[in-house]
Order: structure tokens, then sequence, then C-alpha cells
């Protein structure tokens, strides 16, 4: 009797258990195959996967026409999958193929490279305070330009790390300038860990803001509102020896000095602003 020998030869991570059942079915490719990029794979892995989910068991050669990537570039791809434990290769007639395993095996990849992250998060984390010496003993600029609303929003964060509790900073001009909900989304959180925190603040906001605040805002906080012919696109944060200076479009960006003088003179138009600014009447949080 004629017959031919299969032997399947796979590398799952670590951790997983090897694949019993290796049937491979059609799938339906009407999905957002970009996902599978923005978890870690590159073009050429997506096009190769999916090909092999729906080729089945595959050469190379096949395997590279179908999913229109070079043959030259074909095995170190595979090589890649079979690492990350989404293919599995079989031995047929002294001839090697391919094959897909589960796609189920992609959620033990995330795992995976989930447990690689926090492991380096915590490498990290043993690393930082000697970064941060070298940090404050290095000579850092007095002006720092930030684009983007990452950026920007990074300064936020920054006050947090920054004040202890029972500290203050203050805000002249407080707005959200475009009506984009992720702006609101930020300071919800950023004024409740504010909050926790037990950090305070002082604000001016801009006459049109009234009523328009998020709710977080009021806690810990002593707000007053501009006059209407002094609304500005601008939104002035200082404290300590700090000063920011940021427009909120579509895309923020925001100028940082380091500088106790401009600090002093931003102070110094506050506090002539605040006397003539209007109270929050509404009840204050807590």
């Amino acid at each position: 009797m004629g017959g031919c020998l299969c032997i399947l030869i796979f590398s799952p991570p670590q951790g997983v258990e090897k694949e019993e059942n290796l049937s491979v079915h059609p799938v339906n490719f009407t999905m957002n195959v970009k996902l599978l990029e923005e978890i870690g794979l590159t073009k050429g892995e997506v096009q190769v996967y999916l090909a092999l989910l729906k080729l089945g068991i595959s050469r190379a050669g096949q395997l590279a026409s179908n999913a229109d990537v070079s043959s030259s570039k074909i095995y170190k791809i595979l090589d890649r999958l079979m690492k990350k434990g989404l293919v599995g290769s079989v031995i047929k007639g002294k001839v090697k193929h391919f094959v897909a395993l589960k796609p189920r095996r992609i959620l033990d990849y995330l795992d995976e490279k989930e447990l690689r992250l926090k492991q380096k998060k915590e490498a990290i984390n043993i690393m930082l305070p000697e970064l941060e010496k070298q940090f404050s003993v290095s000579e850092q600029p007095q002006a720092t330009l930030f684009e983007g609303f990452k950026a920007v929003t990074n300064f936020f964060r920054s006050i947090i790390d920054d004040l202890e509790r029972g500290e203050t900073y203050y805000v002249l001009g407080a707005g959200y300038g475009e009506d984009i909900p992720r702006h609101k989304a930020f300071f919800l959180a950023h004024h409740r860990r504010r909050k926790n925190k037990g950090i305070r603040l002082k604000m001016l906001a801009n006459y049109d803001e009234r009523g328009n605040l998020v709710p977080t805002t009021k806690h810990l906080s002593e707000i007053r509102y501009l006059p209407q012919y002094l609304i500005t696109n601008m939104s002035i944060v200082f404290y300590k020896n700090k000063a920011f200076i940021g427009i909120w479009t579509k895309e923020p960006m925001g100028f940082l000095l380091e500088n106790e003088e401009a600090v002093k003179a931003f102070r110094k138009y506050f506090n002539a602003f605040w006397k003539i600014a209007k109270r929050d009447v509404s009840k204050k949080r807590k």
C-alpha cells in the first residue's frame, strides 16, 4: 500500500499547548484586517496569514502568489508567523507545506505580547530613579513646544505628578476651544485625578463656558468667569516655575515656559482679572 508520512511542526508561544486539531475552514474576509496590523503583525504577515487561512495546507510558492508577496520574502514572513504561534509546517512527500493554526491563537499571541509589555514596564520602573536623577542634573530647555492632543494632555498629566496635596495651579482663559468630545472627556478624567490627589484649582474661565465646564472641574476649586470682552482662544496654565500657553483646536498645541519671571507676570495679570471676574454661583463640590 502506498502512503504519505506527514509531520506537523510549529512553534506556539511559550506556555501554550500544542494544537491538536488542524482542520482549516474558509473564512469571511469582510473584516477590518487593519486591526491585525495594529496588534503587531506586518502588512506582509497579515496577507500571508489570511491567504493561508483561505487556502489551507499550501507550499511556499503557491502561498506567495496568493498572498501577493515576493517569493524572496515568503520564508522570512512564514518564519515570523511560526514564532508568533499563528502558523505551523507540514512535511508531505519530502516537501515542506504550511498551515494556519486556529484563529484563536491570535489571542494567545496577544496574551504573550501583553506579558512581555508588563515585564518591560516593570524593568523601566526599576530604571526610572536613575533616569530621573540624570534628568534633574542635566541642563533642561526653558521653552518647549507641544504639538498634538497626546503631547498637550501629557502636560496636564505632569501637573498631577508635580504638585502635592494641598498645592494649587492656576488657569487663565479656561475653555475647550472647538467642540470636540475628546477634549471634555479628557478634562472630566483629569479633574477626577486632581481631586483624588488633593490638588486645588483656581480658574478664570471664559464667559461663554458658564454652565459648560465638566462637572469634575468644581472639585477643590475656585472658579470665576472673565467678562465677555476678555474671552480668549488661549488658555494659560501656571504653577511653581512653569507657565503653559495652549490653544485647543482639533489638533491642540502649546508652549511651555519654565521661567519664574514669566510665572510672576502671569500671576499679576491673573490677580488683576480675578478682581473683575464674575463668581461661580453654582454649588461647589468638595
